[in-house]
């Protein structure tokens, strides 16, 4: 059964210029905040910190007791939520640490059935990891520590936990903050309001009872926690805001309908209609004013003194890109009302050919995007989403099902005599896929 809420992020930009004495001070705050999420990586991403992050209580007391706080002067509304973003990230990180564990266990071939058992015991059970790394005696539950010691008297267990060590330090990475490009706020550090008649948001800085007015371009009000952006080199910030979204339902949405992706048209449907023809020249140009901006940038790296300019020129024209994407996809919505959409899996990319400028394009073909806010956009109107899979799904002859050739946007098929639109083709083969039950995941 579909969800009857999901969560999304929606965005609200300041109106005007921020005040250079404003930016310096928001910046200041971010800084601070990026030393803090730091300082949690540095003294718990490692192995000595494994057994402290659950709750998550030991870290708090700790860094509390730090002095770091007192030292930076960050109000505790920015200084906590350091901390815990850090340490989210933290468990992320060993999260992904124990799968890839987990994967080389069983495809390791020298293991035998006991000793593969063990190993995954030890990555699922609680606190083992951490004992076992830590070189500390394992506290268990009675009834599992009896499964454990059966266990271990099974196999060399000396020798299995010398092999998670190896691995751990192989393959664990700590994270770390690399630049101050905001911070995260709670409700009590931030109220909505007017100056003027001006609609903005007020923001607590590291001074008593001071706060900066950021005007904003709507008088949207909300009541979480947000992420504030900080883009100084446009004198903009930029705030995000996780919405509690109620999925719309529509009595009218009856159609299943199979789609195709491509770089020059958006999207084609089994029925032929198109949506985002203009999305080829969008990208084309984008792609081109990248690869010449990047030409410039390498003839003339010595006396180029950065890359904000550039990259906020970059960021405006893929926002403009993904308005249109989104603009087209609410259309899509609109004239096809669908019941479920069907689209090919694509496959991951492939080494680049002997045409630089071919590559450079696909290489920012905003699949990716698309999909993402194709997926979203059901989910936000409750809509089955499917991939089907992909292998020679644009060779096939929807007619008929055998292979032919596709040659200057059409495909033809020598066995049945159907000649069509190679899109339209793809499309019909997605939703047939889709259909029978052939989908990934």
């Amino acid at each position: 059964m579909p969800p009857k809420t999901i969560y999304k992020t929606v965005h609200q930009y300041s109106k005007f210029p921020v005040p250079a004495e404003d930016m310096k001070k928001l910046l200041e705050i971010a800084e601070d905040y990026r030393r803090v999420k730091n300082y949690v990586y540095a003294r718990y991403g490692g192995i000595g910190g494994l057994g402290k992050l659950h709750p998550g209580y030991t870290v708090q007391n700790e860094m509390t007791e730090s002095g770091l706080r007192m030292e930076l002067g960050l109000p505790s509304v920015y200084f906590y939520l350091a901390v815990f973003e850090a340490l989210a990230d933290v468990k992320g990180q060993w999260s992904r640490t124990k799968s890839k564990l987990q994967e080389l266990v069983g495809r390791n071939e020298n293991f035998t059935a006991e000793e593969k058992h063990y190993l995954r015991f030890v990555l699922k059970t609680g606190n083992a990891l951490d004992a076992v790394l830590n070189q500390r005696e394992l506290e268990l539950p009675e009834k599992i520590r009896v499964r454990y010691e059966g266990l271990t008297g099974a196999v060399d267990a000396a020798r299995l936990n010398r092999y998670l060590g190896r691995q751990v330090r192989k393959y664990h990475d700590r994270s770390y903050a690399g630049s101050a490009a905001g911070f995260a706020v709670s409700e009590r550090a931030y109220r909505y309001g007017f100056s003027g008649k001006q609609p903005g948001i007020y923001l607590s800085t590291k001074e008593n009872r001071k706060r900066i007015f950021v005007a904003l371009t709507d008088g949207n009000q909300y009541g979480s926690q947000l992420f504030v952006r900080l883009k100084p080199e446009d004198a903009a910030v930029e705030i995000d805001v996780p919405v509690n979204v109620t999925v719309r339902s529509h009595e009218d949405y009856t159609n299943q309908v199979g789609l195709a992706m491509g770089v020059f048209t958006m999207l084609t449907t089994d029925a032929g209609r198109r949506y985002g023809e203009r999305f080829g020249v969008y990208q084309t140009e984008y792609a081109e004013w990248v690869r010449e901006r990047q030409a410039s940038y390498h003839r003339n790296r010595e006396a180029n003194p950065g890359r904000k300019k550039y990259e906020a020129q970059k960021r405006r024209r893929k926002e403009r890109l993904h308005s249109y994407v989104n603009q087209e996809l609410n259309r899509f919505f609109r004239e096809e009302k669908p019941r479920a959409v069907y689209l090919a899996k694509l496959p991951s990319g492939r080494p680049g050919g002997v045409n630089r400028k071919i590559n450079n394009g696909l290489s920012l073909w905003q699949r990716g995007y698309i999909r993402e806010r194709l997926w979203l956009k059901c989910r936000e109107r409750s809509v089955e989403f499917a991939e089907v899979l992909g292998k020679d799904i644009s060779r096939e002859c929807s007619r008929c099902g055998a292979l032919g050739r596709k040659e200057h946007g059409s495909f033809v098929c020598a066995v049945c005599g159907y000649c069509g639109e190679e899109k339209t083709n793809t499309a019909r083969n997605v939703l047939k896929r889709g259909l029978s039950g052939r989908t990934v995941g």
